[in-house]
């Protein structure tokens, strides 16, 4: 009883010496540990000195007069600015992936945890009832007396893996960089509702020009059923004459009637973008009466192309991912390796409660494991080819965003270059086309030309006419996608959503 008391007395000072002595060995380990496996650097793109189709564009000169967060401001439309403001808040989209970015920032927090210890505690109470049996000479069974026997414990244990290989650190980095992707793609998909919105507003105001153009139609061609009437009551013109101009009216009505589905299913869509119910959002038409009346065009300075590499939100995403899946190439390495576990416990252990909280009831162990996998059939390998194969996808993938990006670029230049040059030869078309109409009408009131003349003549106006608003349509869709190409605007601005993932994350590193 003087030994094992004894033992107990010393017990005090041994932990605090075997504790030290493993935090120095835990200390040379993390000084002498590597991270396995290469390290990151982002693959050399081809990137051209100057857009192809640029023509007459000016590459941008920063100016404080331009709007920079909120690009859809250099359309001047205060109605736009206003349902802009509410997609980010309401679309239903970017709540998806708003919850998946902060799903990507706890896994970063759950990869960072694995820098710590483990700390766990337990404890267990029970009680057995044992029977000593035994074998006589002649062979028989002896029972002894049944004993009851009761047992308490109280444990705390701690384990640290040491990150020797930079497994740990791997995989931290690997999903440090995932969280930025999808920060990229919660700024690509907000960025994508908000072109659409713009998108679908300028055809609604388009729409709306377009049928005030054919509520004129429908009341010239009104006016000329009319004059046609009045000219058959009196002998002057035939029946045909009387019948084609109904036919005209009616396809006009027609044509009026469909411009109304067009402007409800626009309208429509802008509400579900904005997270409203369709039947709970309305948006007042447009006064325009014609194509001049609409919005202007805004300039669109362009920028050195190697700027969509820097702002675009979907090749951040993709050259992110590059980072990730380098990282998980470490990963795979470091499996290669032993793993060494710092382990630790300390507790108490007695048959009776009174006991337990005696000094000889006292326990606790500390000590280094390492393991290592001998033989696995080649799973690791396996894993490490998968790693590999895994970054050349995402290389490959990400030059092809790259190529994506200037392709949007160059197609939305070369429409709007063209579409400028179709839209001014249409527009003295319409002109002609008009005179022209006028021209007859009166010629006819003289009885000077026939009435397939007019009918004609008017008909090539009005569809000359809604040919120029169709080419202005067009005209605003590529300017809002020329935009939307160029990451958002043209000022390197930082999207505010998911700016937090882009800044580096605090975490305890083991060097």
């Amino acid at each position: 009883m003087m030994k094992r008391g004894h033992q107990a007395h010393r017990t005090p000072r041994l932990l605090p010496r075997t504790l030290l002595s493993a935090t120095a060995l835990a200390a040379c380990a993390l000084l002498s540990a590597c991270a396995v496996g290469p390290d990151y650097k982002r693959p050399d793109t081809e990137v051209p000195q100057q857009y192809k189709e640029a023509g007459d564009w000016k590459v941008a000169n920063p100016s404080d007069a331009i709007a920079r967060g909120k690009w859809w401001e250099i359309f001047n439309d205060p109605q736009l600015n206003a349902l802009e403001e509410q997609v980010a808040a309401a679309n239903q989209n970017i709540a998806v992936a708003d919850a998946q970015y902060r799903q990507a920032q706890a896994l970063v927090q759950s990869a960072q945890a694995s820098f710590f210890p483990t700390l766990g505690a337990s404890a267990s109470a029970t009680r057995s009832r044992s029977v000593r049996t035994t074998v006589n000479p002649d062979g028989s069974l002896s029972v002894g007396n049944p004993s009851l026997q009761n047992s308490q414990s109280l444990s705390l244990n701690a384990s640290w893996e040491l990150d020797l290989w930079g497994s740990i650190r791997r995989n931290v980095e690997s999903n440090k960089a995932s969280a930025q992707a999808s920060a990229g793609d919660l700024s690509a998909a907000l960025l994508s509702a908000q072109a659409t919105l713009a998108q679908d507003y300028f055809q609604l105001r388009v729409t709306d020009t377009q049928k005030a153009v054919l509520q004129r139609t429908v009341a010239d061609y009104a006016r000329f059923l009319k004059l046609t009437e009045n000219q058959y009551a009196v002998g002057v013109a035939q029946r045909s004459d009387v019948l084609t101009a109904q036919t005209q009216l009616k396809q006009a009505q027609a044509l009026l009637l469909d411009t109304e589905v067009t402007r409800a299913q626009l309208e429509h869509a802008i509400a579900v973008l904005i997270g409203k119910p369709p039947a709970a959002f309305s948006l007042a038409p447009s006064k325009a009466t014609n194509v001049y009346e609409l919005p202007a065009l805004p300039a669109i300075p362009l920028e050195i192309p190697s700027a969509v590499l820097e702002r675009r939100p979907d090749v951040a995403a993709a050259e992110r991912r590059m980072a990730a899946a380098n990282a998980q190439i470490g990963v795979a390495k470091a499996a290669f390796f032993p793993t060494l576990t710092l382990g630790a416990s300390t507790g108490l252990a007695a048959n009776t409660l009174t006991h337990l909280a005696t000094l000889p009831s006292r326990i606790w162990s500390i000590g280094p494991t390492l393991a290592a996998t001998l033989f696995d059939g080649g799973a690791r390998s396996a894993a490490l080819d998968k790693a590999g194969a895994a970054y050349d996808g995402s290389v490959a993938t990400y030059r092809q965003t790259v190529l994506g990006a200037f392709q949007d670029v160059e197609d939305n230049l070369a429409a709007l270059r063209w579409q400028t040059k179709e839209f001014d030869v249409q527009a003295d078309a319409v002109k002609a086309a008009q005179e022209a109409a006028q021209l007859y009408l009166n010629r006819y009131r003289a009885g000077t030309v026939s009435f397939l003349d007019v009918i004609t003549a008017q008909g090539t106006a009005y569809n000359a006419e809604r040919t120029l608003l169709t080419l202005q349509g067009k005209q605003y869709s590529a300017a809002v996608l020329l935009v939307k190409a160029l990451g958002g605007g043209w000022h390197g601005e930082v999207p505010v959503v998911g700016q937090a993932a882009l800044q580096p994350a605090s975490a305890p590193t083991a060097q």
